[in-house]
């Protein structure tokens, strides 16, 4: 799947406006995935795509009008794992750039548990981009700060996407994890142009359409958030209003507000740590990189090499709850 978004201009919607570069062994410490706009220019993900999705992507960044469907706002998600895979594949936030890359921890290439009976990964999993969800920022709602990514996207539709497409998605609504004393909103959407979008319209509670045409999905979606690092030796994570799913509304109020703390970060009134904030596009930051300095980002990255397509850790072991 990782091999479908490196080739060409990508596919569908958004996807047909950016392309990918591989560089690195797939299934390694130093495989990368990088971006390019239409333009051929080597972008970061982060920041470059615009959160609003819009119709021609315009290269005003942010964006004037948003695309919508009807009175639907759009939002472009950035997948970073494919449904039903295992690799933690994740926006590298603190490389120049921030290609996709395979999350390592102790030395060692992550990859989830399978938590039965699901197989890896149970949404086609990604992040809204322009978004921060700020450490240093302590979230009304929660009580807890913010854990220093962009927002979380968990994409319901049919179709299984490839590492590094953009998906115009409608938000649906939103989850609130706590993990590790962190907030960590997880946003569930759906592909505008998938079958079941348009079953769900209800005004103001998409969740409940999610529930009749989807039934057990958002409860699967509870049981993977709470029991996924338990194979790992850790406790289960919990979640704000009880595991509650909050509605539309209430998800791109969360959405905005992440939107604000990136805008904060990429111009120097918040403080991002070891973020890199380095991008071509953003109008008036001063993190705006020339397209050599780009270019030689990605070309001082190691070259593609075509190793195994398949880990032997990506099949790991199912774990049952009790």
């Amino acid at each position: 799947l990782l091999l479908l978004a490196a080739r060409g201009w990508g596919r569908l919607g958004a996807m047909s406006r950016y392309s990918t570069e591989q560089r690195g062994r797939p299934n390694s410490p130093d495989y990368r995935l990088y971006f390019k706009n239409a333009d051929g220019k080597y972008i970061s993900p982060f920041h470059d795509i615009p959160l609003f999705a819009e119709p021609k992507e315009d290269k005003e960044i942010p964006a004037k009008k948003s695309k919508t469907t009807g009175s639907e706002v759009l939002f472009n998600m950035i997948v970073e794992v494919p449904r039903w895979t295992n690799a933690k594949m994740e926006i590298a936030t603190e490389e120049p750039l921030n290609p996709i890359k395979h999350d390592i921890k102790k030395g060692k290439l992550r990859y989830v548990a399978n938590i039965f009976p699901h197989k890896g990964y149970i949404w086609n999993y990604g992040a809204f981009p322009q978004t921060w969800e700020d450490p240093n920022h302590t979230d009304n709602i929660t009580g807890c700060c913010g854990d220093n990514d962009p927002i979380d996207v968990c994409e319901i539709g049919t179709k299984i996407r490839s590492s590094g497409e953009i998906v115009q998605v409608k938000v649906l609504g939103v989850l609130a994890l706590v993990d590790e004393g962190e907030t960590d909103w997880k946003i569930i959407a759906i592909s505008a142009d998938d079958p079941e979008a348009q079953k769900i319209h209800g005004k103001y509670f998409y969740i409940d359409d999610v529930k009749k045409h989807k039934p057990g999905y958002l409860e699967a979606t509870i049981d993977w958030f709470q029991l996924y690092k338990v194979p790992d030796g850790k406790p289960e994570n919990h979640f704000a209003f009880n595991g509650e799913f909050k509605n539309k509304d209430f998800a791109v109020d969360i959405i905005k507000s992440t939107h604000e703390h990136w805008k904060a970060l990429l111009h120097k009134k918040a403080d991002g740590g070891t973020i890199k904030c380095a991008n071509v596009l953003v109008s008036g930051s001063p993190f705006c990189c020339s397209e050599e300095d780009a270019k030689s980002i990605v070309q001082s990255a190691p070259a593609f090499m075509n190793g195994d397509s398949v880990s032997p850790e990506v099949d790991s072991w199912y774990f049952f709850p009790k």
